[in-house]
């Protein structure tokens, strides 16, 4: 058998751990969100990834829906099945990404984050989540906004109760960064 040399170990290390970092930035673009200033804070920024055909898309972004008060809060419509996270001290910047809701909608209404959880751990569906952002209970259920760990956004099985409001990685980890405890939280229908 022959012997490799200590260079030799050292390329194949170094092009493994280059095809590695490729693979991770093909993926890290692909799922990348953006986040750009608002003027005078009335028109949002759009996920680059979650905007879906013959919805908004970065040229006309999603508005925030106005009976959802004011100052920072995050928030949620039900319908749209789409989030805000809404900074005004932030120049106006507010991030909007879409979700894939569970099977127990909150009602309308304002809440406040009751806790939040880095994760990663077993989701009402069974799947591993992380960034878990828990903000209201219904029919006996957590309801709150968490990330699958996969990665995977599937719509919830209407046999089962789950509470659990799935988005995106990226979008996961900035809602969890942008909401701690006791940040408000504003669902619309």
């Amino acid at each position: 058998m022959a012997k490799l040399g200590s260079g030799s170990v050292v390329t194949v290390l170094t092009a493994g751990a280059l095809a590695v970092v490729a693979v991770l930035a093909v993926q890290a673009k692909s799922s990348a969100s953006s986040v750009t200033a608002a003027p005078g804070g009335k028109t949002p920024a759009v996920s680059a990834s979650s905007a879906p055909a013959g919805k908004a898309s970065p040229s006309k972004p999603a508005a925030v829906p106005k009976d959802s008060g004011a100052g920072k809060r995050l928030v949620y419509s039900v319908s749209q099945k789409r989030v805000w996270l809404v900074d005004p001290s932030q120049s106006g910047q507010t991030r909007t990404f879409t979700v894939q809701p569970g099977s127990v909608d909150p009602a309308p209404g304002t809440y406040s984050v009751t806790s939040t959880t880095a994760g990663p751990i077993a989701g009402s569906d069974g799947k591993q989540v992380k960034n878990i952002v828990r903000f209201a209970t219904r029919e006996g259920i957590f309801i709150g906004f968490s990330s699958a760990v996969d990665g995977s956004t599937p719509a919830a099985d209407p046999s089962k109760k789950t509470g659990g409001i799935r988005e995106t990685v990226a979008d996961g980890q900035a809602l969890f960064d942008f909401a701690p405890f006791d940040t408000k939280v504003v669902v619309v229908a």
